[in-house]
């Protein structure tokens, strides 16, 4: 049959490994952390990027990072949720009040204080939903009624003090306490102090006793995210919801029960965030996850999520928060004066933004 003139349909037509990896939304987080880090090793103490200062980033990074998936998971939904860093504080005051003030043992503990995250998460969804109000104002009310809920209930708990007291020896001795607290592998850094494969103190102890807990959880969440995100019908419907919710309701998508519950994980990364945070300082407080809110989302935006929702990845915001990380501990090793951070961090969004809109026209065509 002869096949002369006849169009080649452009929808069987190949990309090239660049022109793919391009509309990857992870690429400018990568490229960031990539700049950040030639910029540190030129500019910093050698310090930093010894083992122990690898830690000493890492730990504040995936503390945010945490934030950051739950809030980008949301936003790729198309929503926002400008409460998670209020809840960070509530939780706080929930956990600290079932562990000292009321006894509880960690394993009713923490699903408590998880259950009621993911019940405000859901009231969060539900409002937004059933009113049509944005995502953005609903939470923002939330924000502040989270915040003085935590000021009324600590001064109650603790008797006019905005701080909780007794959390690390009301959790001493309970068998859950090293999955949420402290150190992991401890003995396994002690094997690589006695081989000489890491730097020790002058009586032979490893300066880094294991890998704090909260990386672990960061990056198992990451990959968890991302698995659900790329691998399952689930990670489909969350793009699907965000990019045209009428469409995707239209094909038969759940999406209330969608929106509601990335609601509900959002809410729940910021108990988890609260549960770690509360049992490493053995205390919680009224201001704690303050302004965190911002920073997860700012972190999320530089891990490619699109503001408009329906395009984004949950390792692009892992190295979103990390990029956080290094810079606010980064500047600690250089002659720099720290206030450069509120400037950098004004910068990375706007270069954040402007990149993902550039990467959006080459997905969508548009010009």
């Amino acid at each position: 049959m002869d096949t002369t003139g006849i169009i080649p349909d452009e929808r069987l037509k190949r990309e090239g490994i660049g022109a793919r990896l391009i509309k990857r939304p992870e690429l400018g987080a990568i490229a960031g952390v990539i700049l950040v880090t030639v910029f540190f090793a030129i500019t910093a103490d050698s310090s930093m990027f010894t083992l122990s200062g690898i830690m000493n980033f890492m730990t504040p990074a995936a503390q945010l990072g945490i934030l950051a998936i739950g809030a980008a998971m949301l936003m790729i939904g198309g929503e926002f949720d400008l409460s998670i860093g209020s809840m960070v504080a509530f939780a706080g005051l929930i956990f600290g009040a079932c562990t000292v003030t009321f006894g509880l043992p960690l394993i009713l503990a923490i699903p408590l204080t998880l259950a009621v995250a993911a019940g405000i998460g859901a009231v969060n969804g539900t409002i937004v939903l059933k009113t049509g109000l944005p995502s953005f104002i609903v939470t923002l009310a939330f924000l502040f009624v989270l915040r003085g809920a935590s000021l009324v209930g600590l001064k109650l708990a603790s008797g006019g003090s905005t701080q909780l007291r007794g959390v690390r020896d009301a959790v001493e001795g309970d068998w859950l306490a090293p999955f949420f607290s402290g150190d992991a592998f401890g003995p396994l850094f002690l094997w690589l102090a006695e081989a000489g494969l890491v730097e020790t103190f002058k009586n032979g102890r490893p300066k880094i006793p294991g890998i704090p807990v909260e990386i672990l959880w960061f990056i198992g969440l990451a990959l968890v995210a991302t698995y659900v995100l790329l691998r399952t019908p689930q990670g489909n419907w969350v793009f699907a919801s965000g990019g045209d919710r009428t469409a995707a309701s239209n094909s038969g998508v759940p999406v209330r029960k969608v929106k509601i519950s990335l609601f509900m994980f959002a809410a729940m990364c910021g108990a988890l965030v609260a549960i770690i945070t509360v049992m490493d300082s053995g205390s919680t407080d009224a201001r704690r996850g303050f302004m965190k809110e911002f920073e997860a989302i700012i972190a999320a935006v530089i891990g490619g999520c699109l503001l408009t929702g329906g395009y984004g990845s949950a390792i692009g915001a892992f190295f979103g928060a990390i990029i956080f990380g290094m810079v606010t501990i980064g500047l600690t090793y250089t002659n720099f004066d720290q206030d450069w951070f509120q400037i950098f961090l004004g910068g990375m969004l706007l270069i954040a933004v402007l990149f993902n809109n550039y990467i959006r026209k080459q997905v969508t065509g548009e010009r």
